[in-house]
């Protein structure tokens, strides 16, 4: 008798399971978006969520929510029930958060359901800055020392990683750092003279580059993109930057570890159809953005390989409050 309840209890469980897959979504999605609205997540995901909206016929209801650098937002998810009607959709900050200090949670704590994209970093100034690449930005700044404001998202960020690898390669940076929360309030401050210069994504930045608002000094890579022809790449002037390029941010669809496999499988397969629809597509391209639309086993490879080069850069570079090794990171190549 006792045997017979404990299988009837699991075989109701199984059923249980079953039936919330298969009338999932039954509600609204909550897609939180790690970073404020304008930047280069926020953009990503507006885009591609109406068709997943489509083949899951269902409704996501998308929400910026900012602050302590995307970890406030991934806490957010992080809190809340396993079921897959809280959906984050982040980028590649919090692959960093154990090293910066940020917290004990990253996407380990998490099933990547797509990586969608990833950008290409670049330099940018405001359209009235005294120099016009990254040679005569670097020689403006050991020139006028303390007087560069240098828009940053906060540790961890893109700003951040690319000035770690500045500094790396060309020695300290003496200038004002001014941090903004997302890049999209910062490509603004900088249109708008509040800071000089910054790292940014080419996706976000792209638009206001090509109206004049802002000019780009270089590409963060090892060779010229064609979407801004005429811009050298930062190893065209120091080739030490090629031992850490190419590099880039990412933007990906994530939940919490534990959502049912069914639920997972159903937002994989939306999220896989929805990256290659035509309107999604051709932004992805016309902002420069690179698309990738992996999930699964390739995606935790690709979540490792990134956070095994960038803690360590971020380590070598003395940015980190703990190192790598504290959380099992192997440094790249060991």
């Amino acid at each position: 008798m006792k045997r017979f309840l404990i299988g009837a209890v699991s075989a109701l469980s199984l059923m249980s399971a079953a039936a919330v897959a298969q009338e999932y979504p039954a509600k609204e999605i909550q897609g939180i978006i790690q970073w404020g609205a304008g930047g280069s997540t926020d953009t990503v995901m507006r885009a591609v969520t109406p068709h997943a909206e489509e083949i899951l016929d269902g409704t996501i209801v998308l929400q910026n929510m900012t602050g302590g650098v995307g970890a406030i937002a991934l806490n957010h998810v992080a809190n809340e029930d396993a079921d897959g009607y809280k959906i984050l959709m982040g980028a590649e900050n919090p692959l960093l958060y154990k090293v910066m200090g940020f917290g004990d949670k990253d996407y380990s704590d998490f099933t990547p359901i797509n990586i969608l994209a990833r950008g290409t970093p670049i330099l940018v100034a405001g359209a009235d800055a005294p120099f016009d690449d990254y040679a005569g930005m670097i020689a403006y700044i050991k020139e006028h020392p303390g007087e560069v404001r240098l828009g940053s998202t906060g540790p961890g960020g893109v700003p951040s990683v690319v000035t770690a690898m500045i500094e790396t390669v060309e020695g300290d940076l003496d200038v004002i750092s001014v941090p903004y929360d997302g890049d999209g309030p910062a490509l603004t401050a900088l249109q708008g003279g509040a800071i000089d210069v910054m790292p940014a994504v080419l996706g976000a930045a792209i638009e206001s580059v090509r109206a004049g608002k802002i000019k780009a000094l270089a590409v963060v890579d090892v060779q010229e993109n064609e979407y801004l022809p005429g811009v050298a790449p930062v190893t065209a002037t120091n080739e030490g930057f090629a031992t850490y390029l190419p590099w880039g941010p990412f933007f990906g669809v994530f939940v919490k570890k534990g959502t049912p496999d069914d639920v997972v499988k159903k937002l994989e397969g939306a999220f896989a159809v929805a990256a290659t629809n035509p309107d999604f597509t051709d932004l992805m391209e016309t902002r420069g953005f690179t698309l990738m639309s992996i999930s699964g086993d390739e995606a935790e490879a690709f979540l490792t390989k990134w956070q095994q080069g960038t803690t360590w850069l971020l380590q070598d570079a003395g940015m980190t409050k703990s190192s790598p090794e504290e959380f099992g990171i192997a440094r790249p190549g060991e």
